[in-house]
């Protein structure tokens, strides 16, 4: 009866670590801001539902096309501080980290279009940013000196989506289409690497 005990153990650990990866290697998307902070706000459109339905959809679609395990940094309408974020980041250590945003232009006349990277100062993240602004034709790269990018120790982007006061870039970045194709520019973007 021991030796049945023994080898039912043995079997099913064997076949519970065939299926088990031991390597998982992480992607993290953060969807900026989140319960009572908003973010950049439009008419019924905010910035925190905007980044959110992205960053789902980059996860949903990872899910069948992505060779990396994508984690969000929220799932919901929640609002996890600038610190709980980056201490999630780093605990997972991943291999790159791209946090959504959308932009607002203070011209509201004539208002700025489209994507812009800002990124930290690492090779890493210069390459990923540069991938990213050539998927999107994006209109700059920057450095800056943001929590999210200064905090995180993995290659870290931020992406801002569009400028929701532009007609062209919400009605894109608000759609399903629009969301999806954004969706799935990045996980070209990831499975890259």
């Amino acid at each position: 009866m021991k030796g049945i005990n023994l080898l039912a153990i043995s079997i099913f650990s064997t076949a519970f670590l065939s299926f088990t990866p031991l390597n998982k290697k992480y992607i993290v998307i953060d969807a900026g801001h989140g319960g009572n902070d908003m973010g950049s706000v439009y008419g019924n459109f905010s910035e925190k539902d905007i980044s959110l339905n992205i960053a789902k959809e980059i996860q949903r679609i990872n899910e069948s096309q992505g060779k990396y395990e994508v984690i969000l940094t929220r799932d919901s309408d929640s609002s996890p501080t600038l610190f709980e974020r980056t201490d999630q980041i780093n605990k997972l250590n991943p291999e790159m980290v791209i946090s959504l945003h959308v932009n607002s232009s203070p011209k509201a006349e004539t208002p700025q279009q489209g994507f812009e990277v800002f990124v930290q100062n690492s090779e890493a993240s210069k390459e990923l940013a540069d991938k990213i602004s050539k998927k999107f034709k994006a209109r700059t790269i920057e450095g800056r000196n943001l929590h999210i990018l200064r905090e995180t120790k993995a290659s870290a982007v931020l992406v801002e989506l569009g400028f929701i006061n532009s007609a062209a870039d919400r009605n894109y970045m608000t759609s399903e289409k629009g969301q999806q194709e954004i969706a799935q520019k990045f996980v070209e973007v990831i499975n890259e690497n």
